[in-house]
């Protein structure tokens, strides 16, 4: 019901007015309407499980059903499955052989590294040292690796560290890389056999003379065709 109420304004004039009073009642049912529809959600969740729940029952008593009553059909059918899962993996596993089979093939061609990056010829000659008999091998490669860019140990024990120089055939290797190489490979990755390899060519004259007075092995690319190939390593870097 509405009520009066006198009030005075700012001029000074006294005045009524009339206003209707709230229900209290109505706030209430506002408050309780929204809690009831917060209910509502939660139910309708319970209620999607609950479905789930009864399905899954349903389905596995039928799945029990149905293998009860005919067992020799669901035999079969568990074998066909079976089978068609083995001749999937025996085909996944046939074919990862063949690309093997095939990459090592493409391997043995010293020409495939002409076309590479210094990463891809660093994981080629990686594997060329695992079918060499070398093992333990690691590429490293990338910042930080201070001139190790492949490790391993060779058949005779001995520690391996190599730095990988894919080069375009009218480049050559020069001292000065052969001098920072020999810095790093004995002093700080302790390398028993510390070799140079490249797809391409040395520079002639200083080059081979201070590798063998620092102790870094070159392999050059015709050692490396022959390497590749015949995967069998230089007779120097055989063993002792």
């Amino acid at each position: 019901m509405p009520y009066v109420r006198a009030h005075t304004r700012r001029d000074g004039a006294r005045v009524r007015g009339h206003f209707r009073r709230r229900r209290r009642g109505s706030v209430r049912r506002s408050v309780t309407r929204r809690r009831t529809g917060g209910r509502g959600v939660g139910g309708l969740d319970l209620l999607l499980g609950g479905l789930v729940l009864v399905l899954t029952v349903v389905a596995v008593r039928y799945v029990v059903g149905v293998v009860t009553r005919h067992p020799y059909w669901t035999g079969f059918l568990v074998t066909v499955v079976l089978a068609g899962a083995v001749a999937v993996l025996v085909a996944v596993a046939k074919g990862q052989a063949r690309q093997r089979a095939e990459q090592a093939e493409r391997d043995r061609l010293v020409a495939v590294t002409d076309t590479m990056s210094g990463a891809e010829f660093e994981q080629w000659f990686g594997r060329l040292l695992a079918a060499s008999g070398f093992r333990d091998v690691t590429v490293v490669g990338g910042a930080g690796d201070r001139g190790a860019d492949v490790t391993a140990i060779a058949p005779d024990g001995r520690r391996v560290v190599v730095q990988c120089k894919r080069q375009h055939l009218g480049n050559r290797v020069g001292s000065a890389a052969i001098q920072r190489f020999a810095g790093t490979c004995h002093r700080v990755h302790h390398g028993d056999l510390c070799m140079i390899v490249t797809n391409g060519w040395f520079t002639n004259g200083d080059g081979a003379r201070l590798a063998h007075e620092l102790g870094i092995a070159l392999v050059d690319r015709r050692l490396l065709e022959v390497w590749a190939y015949t995967r069998r390593p230089p007779p120097a870097l055989a063993g002792r």
